[in-house]
């Protein structure tokens, strides 16, 4: 980003992948706050619960420091922030593996909201008190058909399977067949779990049998505009993800001792950690870039598929390290590095595989295969 003589930010040639003293200091303070309440002994407690999702740190987030409203201009009572920010805080809620519907409910809900410029509902989820899930499956990428509700006499039937979070939500928001966006009150649905990888985020099928609704606006701009922004900032929670298993992979690998020396010294670890620290950085460039893009409105959509082309090999591929590199407490149930491994996983099918980012980034750029 460049700034003029008045002050105003402007879009720069090149994105500005360096963050700046503010988002340093709201990552000290969401690391901090995660820090005291969400311990990985915490977290694999609660995903054996019947409750996976921590409500009271979501109120903590939320309500405490107002999270839920970043990208919610400050006249409907949000943060008026940008998306630069929401992805620091995606890195943080990445790097502990936090059970809060927050990419849900503050992003990909509130993208289609913004879209649809529904002021009363995004008053509601700026408060924090309010969670929004968007009735499309988190394995579809932006631009992707998704299904619709039947409306018949003024009420929606269907079904939507892979709904992320949607147990955790207060308001569904519905794509119908009239090509209108509904919100629909979660108690006037079915939401049946769905067996998931990532218990962290457990997905659900949801059921409306002649729910009322209230068309909020049009379906297809607000769904591309959400999963859009949902794809490009998932890159900055795998980076979150990938950056936490490098960095306690180091650290076991020095104090874990054999034959009287640091396991960590053995020149082919050392290789693979260099290895996986390039592919990291690297990482961190493509989700930065995202989330300036997604800021700045500049090139958008290549960013994000570059962002989402590359976010996914590379967490899989550092959680996976982690588990190996840990050796036999890697492989327990007690350590936390399988939730992050089944997480990297998870979120490979999330808004699009790689391969599917790497066909529209060939398309947007005009470099099809022969």
């Amino acid at each position: 980003m460049s700034t003029t003589n008045s002050g105003v930010r402007t879009p720069a040639t090149e994105p500005d992948l360096l963050y700046s003293e503010e988002e340093e200091a709201l990552r000290a303070a969401v690391r901090d706050l995660l820090g005291d309440h969400c311990a990985p002994e915490s977290v694999l407690a609660r995903i054996e619960s019947d409750t996976p999702h921590d409500r009271a740190l979501w109120k903590l987030l939320a309500d405490g420091m107002g999270l839920a409203g970043l990208l919610i201009p400050e006249e409907l009572g949000g943060q008026g922030a940008t998306h630069r920010e929401v992805a620091v805080v995606l890195e943080e809620l990445g790097r502990s593996m936090a059970p809060v519907p927050y990419l849900a409910s503050a992003v990909t809900a509130t993208e289609a909201l913004l879209a649809c410029e529904d002021a009363e509902l995004l008053r509601d989820l700026a408060s924090g008190r309010v969670v929004a899930a968007l009735a499309v499956g988190l394995h579809r990428a932006p631009g992707a058909a998704f299904p619709t509700a039947r409306l018949e006499g003024g009420a929606l039937h269907g079904e939507f399977t892979g709904i992320a979070d949607a147990a955790a939500a207060d308001v569904l928001l519905v794509p119908a067949d009239d090509g209108g966006l509904y919100a629909v009150n979660a108690d006037a649905a079915r939401v049946a779990p769905q067996i998931s990888l990532d218990l962290t985020r457990p997905l659900a099928t949801v059921s409306l049998t002649g729910a009322a609704g209230r068309r909020v606006g049009a379906a297809q701009p607000a769904v591309r505009r959400a999963l859009t922004a949902a794809a490009g900032l998932l890159a900055s929670e795998q980076l979150g993800v990938a950056d936490w298993s490098l960095t306690e992979t180091v650290r076991y690998l020095k104090e874990r001792r054999q034959f009287n020396r640091p396991v960590g010294g053995f020149q082919a670890l050392k290789h693979r950690l260099a290895q996986l620290w390039l592919e990291v950085v690297n990482l961190r460039a493509a989700a930065r870039a995202a989330a300036d893009a997604l800021a700045t409105g500049v090139d958008t959509e290549v960013a994000v598929a570059v962002a989402q082309a590359y976010a996914s090999p590379v967490a899989v591929h550092a959680t996976e390290e982690a588990v190996q590199l840990h050796g036999g407490i890697g492989m327990t149930w007690e350590h936390p590095a399988h939730l992050y491994l089944k997480r990297a996983k998870a979120d490979s099918l999330a808004h699009g595989t790689a391969g599917a980012h790497r066909e529209a980034l060939a398309a947007l750029v005009d470099l099809q295969a022969p």
